[in-house]
């Protein structure tokens, strides 16, 4: 070819485009390939969208099925029960949780936890850099908010599509609740292997304590567990738990969580390869408060756990030195508000010979002579007598009736005080001779006590004073719970809150016949190696030896114990003195601070018997007194009538603001009695004068010249 010839039409070589056209080439190409991302995008977008509207509705159902827990005041866990399914989920929120592992936890599984929207871009690219680098999975990428969805939402494939779903439900969850409220939901749900699910019951499992104060140690080890639950269970693969446990302590450190010599200490710490109980605190109290409410999932008691478990302990520890079918029941209240503090059912829940699952504290017993200081108050208080009226302590006949003392031995002339000290029976069934039967148990059940009587449909007879009737140790100990507060009765309540609409409280005696038996109980002799004078008590034995009782009170507490056989079988020895009284002093050592005295005497007592009048310086039961009730008509106190309302501003009260009371038949001479206390001598007249002190509840009594004796109430205003 001619070195001038030009190129033919379709050769090969081309001339190079200038430059300006290859920069609108390039353009052209980035607006088409920007056009395809962007329609890629909006289909994306548009495929996410129809993805999310196709989810249903999350659901919450998981984080609402809790275990049903029982509280103390305080809120400590006194018995959880499993849920339907089987599985141990115990409550707990952030606030519940030591903050080292909250802190832990979020360096670990997500350290941007805080400020991020469900997902963390930053860790779903190093976990796909990491995947593509080694080939494998080597971390997830999840936040705790998709761990959260996960949960909520169990599913078997772990694939780019259950992640996909993980990510949406997160930034759902963000939504709608706070960023503490996610972690709690964390902290309910996360699984520690077998039917542990939730950092609280995994703490109790593993450590048998509220996760509110774990070691570095402990804390590292249920940071781990969750994310391999079954092979990390350190009560089957303790060295699995133990190298989980250890690279969470090296990020913990890298973190600078805890020190170099703190992390040192804690891959030292074993790895607990056992399983602990859940607390079984007052197993039947937990069992019937549940019953009463089965919907409701945390119940507060007032119960105190330390408190709970020291008498449990007791009873445990007094139940070695008895046969094994006996047991112990005790109950602790507040004399303040009736608040029950402790109650043992029964020394061992599971101990199918003692019946253990009985909750003995209920249980129908016969109260021996632990009802004899009730005797002496209604007396004190209708003005039959007063702690330093003597009484015989000598053999004598009711009818068919012959009562004996518990040694079969007389003391001859005695005190009131000295016979409820010595529990000496037949100047008790004396006073209730004077008393009555009926009028002592229609006092009791007026106070809301319950009281069960034999089936054989009689009168009561003198028998019920000396124990032949049924009570149970929680009504026997509320009835002492009235004394301590100066005769007023309340309800024992077991919950924390008071219930709504409290009733007021029940009266039961007059303060100064309360203080009177206080005082005397004091007196009591203590059983061997007690203290005396600290508190008022008094034991009781039932006949053939099947109950043994003590209930005794301070100015704050009241306690009562019961020992016997759950089958009511008699066991020779068991004294009330012997067995009762001691674990009854223990109890009350074991409250943990010193017996508040009582308060100081009322001020209308009366201290000696020289000051007493004629009337009640004896119980006289002799002939004058028969002969007396029969030569004249019944003493009636004619005013004021039973029940009256005085306004002291009437003419109710006379010139001088004085209330005349006036009684009719009877014997002189006459003495009258305000609350127990004597506003009179003797007096011939059947009519007397009385100063009022101010508005209130009073209690009006006189004695005749034969020692009957008739009482109101009245109320002045």
């Amino acid at each position: 070819m001619p070195v001038n010839a030009q190129p033919e039409s379709g050769s090969a070589t081309s001339r190079p485009l200038p430059p300006e056209e290859r920069a609108q080439r390039r353009f052209r190409g980035l607006k088409v390939a920007a056009a395809a991302f962007a329609a890629a995008a909006l289909a994306g977008t548009a495929a996410l969208a129809l993805y999310i509207r196709s989810l249903p509705p999350l659901d919450l159902s998981a984080a609402s099925n809790r275990s049903t827990v029982v509280l103390d005041r305080e809120g400590k866990l006194l018995r959880p029960f499993l849920t339907a399914d089987g599985r141990w989920k115990l409550p707990v929120t952030s606030d519940d949780v030591d903050p080292r592992y909250l802190a832990m936890l979020k360096a670990y599984e997500d350290k941007r936890f805080d400020s991020h929207h469900g997902i963390d871009p930053l860790g779903l690219a190093r976990a796909a850099g990491q995947m593509l680098r080694h080939g494998r999975v080597v971390s997830g990428g999840s936040t705790l908010t998709m761990q959260v969805a996960r949960l909520l939402e169990p599913r078997d494939e772990r694939n780019l599509a259950a992640k996909l779903r993980q990510a949406v439900r997160a930034v759902e969850l963000e939504q709608r609740f706070g960023k503490k409220e996610i972690l709690d939901l964390y902290l309910n749900l996360a699984p520690f292997g077998g039917n542990l699910e939730g950092v609280r019951a995994a703490s109790f499992a593993y450590f048998g304590k509220e996760p509110k104060r774990l070691s570095t140690a402990e804390a590292a080890l249920l940071v781990a567990l969750p994310q391999s639950p079954e092979t990390r269970r350190p009560d089957r693969f303790a060295e699995a738990a133990r190298k989980a446990r250890a690279r969470v302590l090296a990020r913990v450190e890298r973190a600078g969580i805890a020190t170099a010599s703190e992390v040192a200490a804690a891959r030292e710490e074993e790895i607990p390869t056992a399983r602990r109980p859940f607390p079984n605190l007052s197993p039947h109290v937990a069992e019937q408060v549940v019953a009463e409410a089965p919907t409701q999932r945390v119940h507060r008691l007032s119960l105190d756990a330390r408190l709970q478990k020291s008498l449990e302990g007791l009873a445990r520890e007094r139940s070695l030195g008895l046969a094994p079918q006996v047991s112990i029941a005790i109950l602790a209240v507040d004399n303040e508000t009736g608040a029950v503090r402790a109650s043992v059912g029964g020394v061992d829940y599971f101990a199918a010979e003692r019946a253990g699952s009985l909750d003995l504290t209920r249980a129908l017993r016969s109260p021996g002579s632990a009802l004899k200081p009730f005797i002496y108050a209604l007396a004190f208080d209708n003005g039959i007598a007063h702690p330093e009226t003597m009484l015989e302590d000598r053999p004598a006949r009711y009818g068919a009736y012959v009562p004996e003392n518990f040694d079969r031995a007389f003391q001859g002339m005695v005190s009131a005080r000295k016979a409820l000290q010595l529990s000496l029976n037949v100047p008790a069934v004396e006073l209730l001779s004077a008393l009555g039967p009926q009028r002592f148990l229609s006092r009791l059940r007026d106070a809301g006590i319950s009281i069960a009587m034999p089936k054989d449909g009689g009168a009561p007879g003198l028998a019920v004073g000396l124990g032949g009737l049924g009570i149970t140790l929680q009504d026997l100990t509320r009835a002492y719970v009235g004394l301590a507060r100066g005769g007023d009765m309340l309800p024992l309540r077991f919950r924390e809150e008071p219930p709504a609409g409290d009733m007021p409280p029940i009266h039961l005696v007059e303060p100064v016949a309360a203080w009177y038996v206080a005082d005397t109980l004091l007196g009591a002799p203590p059983p061997l190696n007690a203290v005396p004078g600290r508190i008022a008590y008094k034991t009781g034995t039932s006949y053939g030896y099947r109950d043994a009782w003590a209930v005794g009170f301070d100015r704050k507490h009241t306690i009562g114990v019961w020992v016997g056989r759950a089958d009511n079988g008699a066991v020779p020895g068991l004294v009330g003195r012997a067995v009762a009284a001691p674990i009854l002093f223990d109890a009350f050592a074991r409250l943990g601070i010193d017996p508040r005295p009582f308060v100081q005497p009322p001020d209308a007592i009366v201290a000696s018997t020289n000051h007493l009048p004629p009337p009640l310086r004896h119980l006289r039961q002799d002939v004058p007194k028969t002969i007396a009730a029969i030569a004249t008509p019944a003493l009636k106190l004619a005013f004021p009538p039973d029940g009256a309302r005085i306004d002291l501003s009437a003419d109710s009260l006379d010139g001088r603001g004085q209330l005349n009371l006036k009684a009719s038949g009877g014997a002189p001479p006459f003495t009258w009695l305000v609350d127990g206390a004597p506003v009179t001598g003797p007096l011939r007249r059947r009519e007397a004068q009385w100063q009022p002190p101010g508005r209130g509840f009073m209690r009006i009594s006189v004695i005749d010249g034969s020692g009957a004796s008739e009482s109101v109430s009245i109320r002045l205003q």
